[in-house]
């Protein structure tokens, strides 16, 4: 089976060549390379743009996964297909510009994403990092809070979870998030899909994780107890005294694993938020 998705610029560019031998040779910023993965950003006619290119896993990596419950990510179909559903429901994502996959044998599996340059952007985790010693104006803060709520809610809204959902992984415009007064004009981009699960509807267990690894990865950015409250209710739709009431073991469940995440990763107790 091969499934193939080249852009207008990649189709006359590759025009009656191969396009999993092309894409083996193009060069560039090697970001990863190891366990069957290649990442890099790369130039074409003045253009740049990231690879995702995926030999084979072998079979020790798919059982391994496998004996620790994992779903092991074997192509890059499931970036793909969850950067189209993402879009689709008006999340910020990767945009793709070219996609192949061939192969039967999971541990075998050729596949490959190139994707747009979020040219201009910057990592939340980077963004937020200063905040504890310069606070953001409070409307800009409440603005970005409501940005990424909505994108978790509308992201396991539409089926999908993340499973690395940190602030490392929103790619913000800056300029966007300055002069922008609505989710709909702020633009903040969502990426690092490989690992991401598509189903139609994401089950509980995964929603806590999400929801866990945004909030441990924002414990030390200097969110106050109204943020939080104010974030809970964003991701419910509902007014906090609802959401802790009607949803009290889902966030309690969100803080437990939250803070044991921070506990092993710093090697200090985590600081208590609500």
């Amino acid at each position: 089976m091969t499934e193939l998705f080249l852009r207008e610029e990649f189709l006359s560019a590759w025009e009656g060549q191969d396009p999993f031998s092309r894409v083996q040779r193009l060069d560039g910023d090697v970001f990863r390379s190891k366990e069957g993965r290649r990442t890099l950003r790369f130039f074409q006619a003045g253009q740049s743009y990231f690879l995702k290119y995926h030999q084979g896993v072998g079979w020790g990596e798919v059982i391994k996964n496998l004996l620790q419950g994992r779903a092991p990510v074997v192509s890059a179909r499931n970036e793909y297909l969850a950067s189209l559903a993402l879009a689709e429901a008006g999340v910020d994502t990767l945009t793709p510009a070219a996609y192949g996959c061939r192969g039967h044998n999971p541990a075998a599996v050729e596949s490959f994403l190139i994707t747009d340059d979020l040219v201009g952007t910057v990592s939340l985790e980077d963004y937020c990092r200063g905040w504890p010693d310069q606070p953001p104006p409070v409307a800009q803060k409440r603005r970005l809070l409501h940005k990424v709520m909505w994108m978790a809610a509308t992201m396991h809204g539409c089926g999908i979870n993340h499973r690395d959902f940190y602030l490392c992984h929103f790619l913000l415009v800056p300029e966007s998030l300055e002069q922008g007064s609505s989710v709909a004009q702020i633009r903040c981009h969502l990426i690092d899909l490989h690992r991401a699960g598509l189903r139609r509807a994401v089950p509980l267990r995964w929603r806590i994780k999400d929801v866990a690894g945004l909030f441990y990865s924002a414990m030390d950015i200097g969110l106050t107890r109204r943020d939080l409250l104010r974030a809970m209710a964003l991701y419910t739709g509902k007014s906090w005294r609802r959401t802790l009431s009607e949803e009290r073991s889902f966030w309690l469940a969100v803080r437990r694993r939250a803070e044991t995440l921070y506990q092993k990763d710093m090697g200090r107790e985590a600081p208590r938020w609500i």
